[in-house]
This record gives structure tokens, sequence and C-alpha cells, in this order.
């Protein structure tokens, strides 16, 4: 027994080392760019292949070999990445979306490369860079580890790499030259991967889609590590290679046994499902990308010629359509993601869970039912299940939300659809008169249609405006009133409805269950294609269906993984499709003057607002300690202060983007402590924030509405009054807010704000930007809605409008109120 427990230990301990290597190379590309590296993995199977190519059919000495594909290859691919691709997205600003795309993109390019080069299938020839002792790897690791700390702790690097991570643009003005930072980061991180990939693959299956999903799944330790530290990574790396196994020790009887085995031989998948959607979230930055261009009204002809290509399958020769019948399929899932990200704002990467659960789903119903009800029932059960990256997206963004969902794809993947007691002796079968490929490929035209209008009607109207909103800014629609919470959950969950349809669909065109069509790495596939081809355009969705069927169809496997990658590389380099047609339908514009205000908008007898003992503090500092306010009716309230003082925090706790960690906010009697921001909103409680938070993708009047709309205003006067007021009552309404002017834009967020009826207007720095004479325009609008019997709080820093506006002032420092 004690020889079995040692040697599980080195057994586990090898793995570890491995995993360990892969939370180096995560956490410090991370901490020295900002990029989570979802490449890493195929760096890792790319380095794999070049020391076999370079040793098994070039005849290299191994050693040579070794020094080649790790000191200079390795590395070189990481500063080539990080020159061409991700730099220039840094200097744009690392847009959360563009950068993870791009690292998406490196990641299929990657694999279909490698698999257009040496081939899909597996090579088990890989040779052994150290034998299969442990002790070496750990060596390695520990060295590593050792110098990581010591670079970034004790020497000048070191020092510049924290202050890269803290803020790169101020590190830059401070003459830190970041590009060199960054540099040196990728190159470490791609050494390492190619160190992880040439460890690994003689253990086990070098392809290339095999080795690049392994690796995916050891992110855990990096998540666990919150991506900052390399101890924790390696230390967290270590404990779940030797629990692992030791699990495969376990063997219960009964129904157990087949989901524990999985269990211990995938430990490192559940410590990532555990770290993505337990643990505090990694990055806090938005979704994806605010929108920085309107909505376009794709052509009619667009629509026309899509409809031809996809009738014209059904006018061939034969009744042989096995290529055909998956291109509506794949559609449809594809129109998920359009969904819930391009409608939702939200990055999805698991949609191969639903995908593949409808198509298991509707098999296993089919035994008992007709094959049609088997597969709508199969919707059904897998829409609750959205909920799974639904409820994680209401408190996670951008790459916490990536990582939550990637985990849930990854999981389904091996522990349902890889697993002998989920898929052993399923057979999928086709709908009784549908065995011939042009009658089933045209029930799918008609199923693919109800999805685009299903998808059509979330575009429009109020849902259609809400979502937007949700999309271009989730805090400033949680300010117009918009229930986010709520919203999330429905993208997600009508998503995974869709996903299910075409996996389901996509099974029984095909007449068999085939789990790697469903396997996280197809996910990042999908997730790119939809991105790059137009995520708010269902066209794009019909567009990314017919290019991964067709190019692998027509060609051999990988090109189209190939061809979705290099789009997405080029993400950060030229204007989208979107982007330029937008600039082009784009008609002049000279914008108009605002108008002396009019009468104010009506209102009751307010509520008052008031903060009673408002206390909220980050670990050891204290933010406001103790806050005592009131904001009275028919008066302007200003809130002033130096930087730090506490003026936005507090302003945040009355609004409910922040909860306080003692006191109470108080309306009219009513504690609203504990009420979310979008609920306040419809209480009478609306606001505007320092960054202007407009809704790009909508025109003038439609970022008014959502105003209107969202606070359950029922007069159909109140978006004119509001238009009417703030002076974009002409021609400007029917523009896009995107790139309109500064001063134009805080009158449309007023606008949107004053719409809603509220009783009680909170401003955080309204005069930024504006120049004198919109600043007194803005000062007479203020003084109108506070004759009007309007409770307004202002936080400014111009204290001449403060002098010019308020009715009393309050000075904070330091957390308090003087």
């Amino acid at each position: 027994m004690a020889s079995l427990t040692y040697d599980l230990t080195l057994a586990g301990l090898t793995v570890g080392s491995a995993a360990a290597l892969t939370g180096m190379g995560l956490v410090v590309t991370f901490r020295t760019t900002g990029v989570l590296n979802l490449a890493h993995g195929a760096i890792a199977m790319v380095c794999a292949y070049v020391l076999r190519q370079l040793v098994v059919d070039w005849h290299w000495p191994l050693v040579l070999a070794a020094i080649v594909t790790l000191v200079v290859i390795a590395p070189a691919i990481g500063v080539l990445l990080d020159v061409l691709v991700f730099r220039r997205l840094s200097v744009e600003g690392n847009d959360p979306t563009r950068t993870l795309v791009a690292s998406i993109g490196v990641f299929v390019l990657l694999v279909g490369g490698a698999a257009l080069i040496w081939g899909p299938g597996a090579r088990p020839d890989a040779p052994a860079l150290v034998t299969d002792e442990p002790w070496g790897q750990l060596a390695v690791v520990a060295a590593l580890a050792a110098l990581v700390v010591t670079v970034t702790r004790w020497t000048r690097f070191g020092g510049e790499v924290r202050a890269v991570v803290d803020n790169r643009e101020l590190a830059a003005l401070g003459g830190i030259d970041t590009d060199r930072v960054a540099s040196v980061g990728w190159a470490f991180g791609a050494f390492t991967a190619g160190l992880t990939g040439v460890l690994l693959a003689p253990y086990v299956r070098l392809d290339p889609y095999g080795l690049p999903l392994l690796v995916v799944e050891v992110i855990a330790v990096a998540v666990i590590a919150r991506m900052r530290s390399v101890v924790v990574a390696v230390a967290a790396a270590l404990l779940i290679g030797v629990a692992q196994a030791q699990l495969t020790r376990l063997h219960p009887s009964g129904r157990a046994e087949p989901l524990v085995q999985a269990v211990g031989a995938n430990l490192f998948v559940v410590a990532l499902l555990v770290a993505a959607l337990v643990l505090p979230g990694v990055g806090g930055r938005d979704a994806l990308s605010r929108t920085t261009v309107a909505a376009v009204r794709i052509p009619s002809v667009a629509w026309l010629v899509a409809g031809v290509l996809f009738l014209l399958p059904l006018g061939f020769a034969g009744s042989d359509l096995h290529t055909s019948v998956q291109v509506p399929a794949l559609a449809i899932i594809l129109l998920s993601l359009v969904v819930v990200t391009g409608r939702g704002g939200q990055i999805s990467l698991g949609q191969t869970a639903y995908a593949g659960l409808g198509a298991l789903f509707t098999a296993w119903l089919a035994r008992s039912v007709p094959e049609l009800v088997a597969l709508g029932v199969a919707v059904v059960l897998v829409a609750p299940l959205g909920l799974l990256t639904g409820r994680p997206a209401i408190r996670r963004h951008g790459l916490a939300l990536a990582l939550a969902t990637l985990a849930v794809g990854v999981a389904a993947s091996r522990f349902v659809f890889a697993q002998p007691y989920a898929t052993s002796g399923l057979t999928v079968s086709r709908p009784a008169g549908l065995s011939d490929d042009r009658a089933y490929y045209s029930v799918e035209l008609a199923l693919l249609l109800c999805s685009l209008l299903a998808v059509a009607a979330l575009r429009r109207g109020r849902p259609g405006r809400a979502l937007a909103a949700m999309r271009d800014h989730e805090e400033g629609a949680a300010a117009s009133g918009v229930p986010v919470p709520a919203l999330k959950l429905l993208a997600f969950v009508t998503g995974a409805a869709l996903a299910a349809l075409g996996g389901g669909l996509l099974s029984m065109g095909l007449r068999t269950f085939d789990p790697g069509a469903y396997d996280p790495v197809r996910g990042l596939l999908w997730f790119a294609a939809v991105v790059v081809l137009g995520a708010d355009n269902p066209l794009g969705a019909l567009a990314g269906a017919a290019l991964l069927v067709g190019l692998d169809a027509g060609t051999q496997g990988g090109v189209a993984a190939a061809v979705v990658g290099l789009l997405a590389l080029l993400i950060g380099r030229f204007p989208q499709v979107h982007e330029l047609l937008s600039r082009w339908r784009r008609p002049a514009r000279v914008q108009p003057p605002p108008p002396p205000p009019r009468k104010a908008l009506p209102a009751g007898p307010p509520p008052q607002l008031t903060a009673h003992g408002v206390r909220l503090s980050y670990g050891p500092y204290t933010v406001l300690a103790g806050i005592d306010l009131t904001v009275p009716p028919g008066e302007v309230t200003a809130l002033i202060g130096g930087n730090g003082a506490g003026k936005t925090t507090l302003f945040h706790c009355l609004c409910g983007t922040l909860r306080p960690d003692a006191g109470r906010v108080v309306l009219g009697g009513d504690d609203i402590t504990r009420r979310p921001a979008h609920a306040r909103t419809r209480l009478g409680i609306a606001r505007t924030f320092q960054q202007i938070a407009v809704f790009p993708s909508l025109t003038v009047e439609e970022n008014v509405r959502v105003g209107a709309e969202q606070g359950r205003v029922r007069d159909p006067a109140a978006v004119e009054q509001a238009l009417r007021l703030m002076g974009l009552a002409g021609g400007v309404r029917r523009l896009p807010a995107a790139g309109l002017p500064t001063g134009t834009l805080r009158r449309v967020e007023l606008g949107r704000a004053l719409a809603g009826r509220p009783h009680t207007l909170l401003l955080d720095e309204p005069a930024a930007g504006l120049d004198a004479a919109e600043i007194r325009e803005l000062a007479r609008v203020l003084r109108a809605l506070a004759a009007d019997g309007m409770a307004v709080l202002v936080v400014e820093h111009d204290l001449d409008l403060v002098a010019d506006i308020a009715d009393r002032v309050h000075v904070m420092r330091a957390g308090r109120i003087e």
C-alpha cells in the first residue's frame, strides 16, 4: 500500500509539474501584458510537433533540437505574437474583447495550421526530453519559479513589471519601456508553453486538438492564483496533480463508479469549474467592448443572396446532402452566440455544452417518443441549464466570465460527452419521412427561419433597446432602469435553447453523436467566427456556418480554423465590416445649438433621499466613515472635495451600484439600502456618470426612450418633453449616438435620465468635457429643474459652476463630510 501511494504520488507530481509550468507562463504573461493567453496550449502543441519534426523526421540530436525549440523557436513565437498582434491592441487600450478574440484567433490558427502541416491524426512517437521520473521536471519548475520570484521582487525589471501591471499608460509616461516588458513576458510565457508541450507529448496524445485542450484544462491553477502569484499557481498544480493521481485508487461499486472515475481522471477540470464559478473573478472590465458605431441595417439584397445560397442545395442532383445538412444546424448554434454575445454583450465560450446536451437529450428521448417531439423536449430541458452560465454572468465580467463559460464547456465535454455512461449504445435516427437528405434539409431551413425571426424580435422595440443598452453600457443601462440581471439570464437561457436546437438537428442530420463536434476547442472556434463576422448580425451566423462547414468539407480539416484564426488576428488591425458600413452610411450633420430650457418635466411631491451613517471600507482603507447626507427637494445640493475624498463612492452608495458595509440609505421613510440600481431608478432616482454613459448603437431618440420605457413612464409625451428640454428635438434625434460631440452626448445622457420622470437627480461631474457655453446651458437647466421641485445632487470639481447653481454645499475630506 505504501509503495502504491508513493508511485501514485510520483505520477501526480509529473502531471502537476507540467501544470505548474502552464500556470507560471499564464501568470507571467497576464501580469506583464494583461492578456489571458488562451493560445498557451496551442503554442505547447506546436513546439511539441517541432521537436518531433527535428528529432524523428530530420534526425537531429535530441539536445540540439530541444535547445532550438525551447530557446529559439518558442520565445520567438511569443515575441512575434506581441509585436504583430497584441502590441497594437495594447496601444488602443487593451480592449478586452479584441484581446480575447485575438488570443482565440492565435489558438485556432495554430491548431488549424498544425492539422494542415502534420495531419489530424495522433503521433505516438514524440521524443522524451526527460525520464518519466518527476524529479527532473520538479527541478525545472522550482528553478523557474525561483527565477520569476527573484526577478519580480528584487530587480529593477521586476519593479517595472509591477508598474506596468498597475497602470501601463502611467508607466510609459514614467519612462518605462512597456513594449520591452511585454515582449519579455510573452517570450517567457511561450517558453513555458513550449516546455510544457515537449514534456507532456510523450505521455499524452500528440495531435492538434488533444494537447491544446489538455493545457486549457489546467488554466485552473492560474485562476486559483488569481493570475498574480507564481508560487500559488505552482503549489496548486502540484497538489491537484497528486490528488488526481491518488483518486485513481477509488473503485466504488454501483452507479457512482463511472462518475467517480471520471472525476478522478479530470480533477483539473473540476478545479477549473470551481475556481471559475466560485472564487472571486479575474479582471473587472466590461464583458465586451462598448460599441463605437451605430447599428447598421443589412441591405435586403444581402438577405436575398443568403436565401438563394441556402436554398441552392435543394436543387442539387442526387439525394446525398451530407455536407449541406450540417450548415443550417450549425447556423442555429451560431445564432445562440448572436443572442448572448451580439445582443447581450456577454462572452460565452461554452455554447458547445448546450449544443451537445441538446443532441444527447434528443437521442435519449427519441427512444420513447417521436424524434421531433424529442427534439422539442430536449430544447425545453436544456434551456434552463443556461443558468449555469447566466448566473455567474450577473456578477462576473470580462475574463472572469470567459473562464466561467469555458469551464462549463470543458466540464460538459469531459464528464458527459466523453463518458461511456452517457453515450454507450447511443443511436441517432431521423424523424419518420425525413430519411431523405433533401426532405430533412427542408425542415432544417424552416426551423432556421423560425430561429432567425426569434432573434430578430430581440432586436426590435423595447426588448431590443434594453438589450442594446445593456451591451453598450451595463451600468448606464441599470441606471436607466433596465433589469440587467434578469436580462442577462434571458439572453443565456435563450442562447442555450437555440444551441440545443442546433445540436439536436446536427446529430440527427449526421445520424450519429460525435463528441468531437462539441469539444471546447470547437466552442472557441465558433465564438471567434461569430465575432469576426459580426456578432450583432444574424447574417454573420449564416456566413459563419457556411464558412466553417464548407471550407473543411471542400478542402482538408484545419482550413476553416486557420482562416477564422487569421481573421481573428486581424481584428485589431482593420475595422470590422459593420464599422466600415456605419461610417459609409452615416449622413453629414450640423449640430444645432441648444435652445433655452423650457418648463421642466412635471414631478409630484417628491420623497426625500437621505443617507444615515453610511460606512464603506476596502480592506484596511476606510472610504466612507459614517456619512450623513440629505438631498432636499427643490434644491441643488453640491458635494465637493479633493480626489480620494470619497465623493464618487458615496454617490454610488446612493445610486445602488455599491452597497455600504454599514448605515442606511432611505427614500421617503423606506429603507432602500439593499435595492439594486435599476430598482432605485424605478423609484424615481436618476443619475448620470462622470464618464458619459450613452448607448452608441442607438439613436439619440432611442437613448432617451430607454429612460422612459425602463422608468415605466406611460406618458407618451415624456420622451418628447425630454428631447425638447435638452435641445435634441431637431434632426439630431435621428442620428446615432456614436461619434456625437461630448456636449451633445452629455445632453443625451441627461435627457435619458429626465425621460424617466425622476424626483431625485444625481449628477457625477456633469460639466466634465464641456465648454463655457455648454456649462452655462447646463446651469440653466439644473436651476430650472430645482425650481420645479426636483432634488438635485451634483458631485463637481468646477467651483464656479457650484457657486452658480448650488443652494447648499457639502465638503468631503477623507471619507467624512465637514
